[in-house]
C-alpha cells in the first residue's frame, strides 16, 4: 500500500470512528434497528472526498477561498461546501465532503452564481488551477459509496451472488 493511500484509508477510518469518540461522554442511546436488506438494483448514495495538505502558511487563504465559494453557492441557493479541518492524526489539513446529487442549478441560479463570482473577482478556468496550486502541497480525491451500513453492503453482495450463481466462490462463512 502506498503512503498516500494509507492517509486516505486512515482519514476514512477517522470519519467512521469519530462519532464514537465524540459520543464517549454522552449517555447511551438505544440501538438502531438493523438496516433493511438491499435490493440488487438499489442505488446507493455516493460522495467525493477531497483531501488537501496545504502549503505552509496557506491555511487561512485556502479557507477564505472556500468561504468565498460558499458565498457564490448561496447566491444561487446552493448548499455550502462541507469540510473537515484536521485536528490530530494523519498528515492532512482539510477534507472536503461532496455528496453526489442530481440537483443542478437552474439557469437563473447559475447566472446569480456567475454574477457573485465576478463580483468577488474569483479566478476561473486555467487561472483557478494556477491559483489553487499555490496553496496546496498535495491533494488527493476519491469517490465512495455511503453513508451505508455494513449490513446493507453485505445484503447487496448476497443479492448479487444470488443473481450470478458460481461467479464468485470466495464467500466468507
Amino acid at each position: 500500500m502506498k503512503l498516500p493511500y494509507l492517509s486516505i484509508a486512515l482519514s476514512g477510518a477517522a470519519l467512521i470512528l469519530a462519532p464514537a469518540a465524540v459520543a464517549k461522554d454522552k449517555p447511551a442511546t438505544p440501538a438502531a434497528a438493523p438496516a433493511p436488506a438491499a435490493a440488487s438494483n438499489e442505488v446507493w448514495p455516493e460522495a467525493y472526498f477531497e483531501i488537501f495538505k496545504l502549503a505552509p502558511g496557506k491555511q487561512e487563504a485556502f479557507l477564505s477561498d472556500i468561504a468565498r465559494a460558499d458565498e457564490v453557492s448561496a447566491a444561487g441557493g446552493q448548499p455550502p461546501i462541507k469540510l473537515f479541518i484536521h485536528e490530530d492524526g494523519a498528515d492532512w489539513d482539510v477534507m472536503l465532503y461532496k455528496p453526489e446529487t442530481d440537483d443542478k442549478p437552474t439557469p437563473a441560479q447559475q447566472a446569480a452564481m456567475d454574477a457573485r463570482s465576478k463580483a468577488l473577482n474569483m479566478p476561473s478556468g486555467p487561472a483557478y488551477f494556477v491559483h489553487i496550486r499555490e496553496m496546496i502541497a498535495s491533494h488527493t480525491d476519491t469517490k465512495a459509496y455511503g453513508p451505508i451500513s455494513a449490513g446493507q453492503w453485505i445484503a447487496k453482495l448476497d443479492s448479487w451472488r444470488a443473481a450470478h450463481p458460481g461467479a464468485d466462490d470466495t464467500k466468507v462463512p
